[in-house]
């Protein structure tokens, strides 16, 4: 397929109507803790991103990049932060809309797919948050090179990333199926494992292209930790396969 983006768009607005987890945004009670200090954030499923992470955001200028889904920039915008979301689903960029217009605070949203080029100009950015979402995408390497570009010099990137151990199993993750590396727009019968269960189009990306990627973009690492699913057979026998990064532009 020449335009996945479109049809992985188009997956996350369904899945958003069927009440899918990364695309309901936080309630009234959530967003008054965050005014008070009492907050998290994920980039992954289930452990929180440290404190020292994101440092004091208040005025500060914080991109989300594929973070639509009304979770982190809610609570970033309560932090203090000013807000820019990008995201390539209709739905997700709608969740966010919505709790901004409920809570009384602005944030600019832009649809774009984040396989191009950034719409911003150079160094306009304190911080970027990007959760799990580069799976979406073939390639990352174009992606560690934006954030870079539109980071301010000391500016942090804070990105969730998926290891490739999710693509090796089956669907009960209980036998390995596939080799490396999983693509299927080169690999038809992977293609046809997740248009048959719905799963848009993913890739898998090796710890190379997550982290050396960053560093050949020219970033420092600072900091990162790993992360399970959340759910299913490889998080119940405690097998990582999330990885956060904290990284710095020199």
């Amino acid at each position: 397929m020449k335009n996945y983006q479109e049809h992985n768009s188009k997956m996350f607005d369904r899945w958003n109507a069927n009440g899918w987890r990364w695309g309901q945004g936080i309630d009234h009670e959530t967003y008054e803790k965050a005014l008070h200090g009492d907050y998290a954030i994920y980039l992954t499923p289930t452990r929180k991103v440290p404190e020292d992470w994101l440092g004091d955001i208040k005025g500060k200028q914080i991109l989300g990049l594929a973070a639509g889904g009304g979770q982190q920039m809610p609570i970033l915008s309560a932090l203090g932060g000013i807000c820019t979301l990008v995201d390539l689903s209709d739905s997700q960029l709608r969740s966010d809309e919505l709790i901004a217009k409920r809570e009384g605070y602005d944030i600019r949203l832009i649809k774009a797919d984040m396989s191009k080029p950034l719409p911003f100009k150079d160094e306009s950015f304190d911080l970027i948050i990007h959760p799990v979402s580069n799976c979406y995408v073939k390639d990352v390497l174009s992606i560690w090179k934006e954030c870079y570009r539109v980071l301010k010099h000391g500016g942090r990137l804070l990105s969730g990333t998926d290891h490739y151990i999710n693509y090796i199993v089956d669907e009960r993750e209980e036998r390995i199926i596939n080799s490396l590396p999983f693509d299927p727009l080169v690999n038809k019968e992977q293609e046809k494992q997740l248009l048959d269960t719905d799963s848009g189009y993913q890739f898998s990306h090796t710890l190379e292209e997550q982290i050396t990627g960053q560093l050949k973009a020219g970033f420092i690492l600072k900091d990162l930790y790993e992360d399970s699913n959340g759910e299913g057979r490889l998080h119940d026998l405690h097998i990582p396969t999330m990885l956060a990064i904290l990284s710095e532009k020199k």
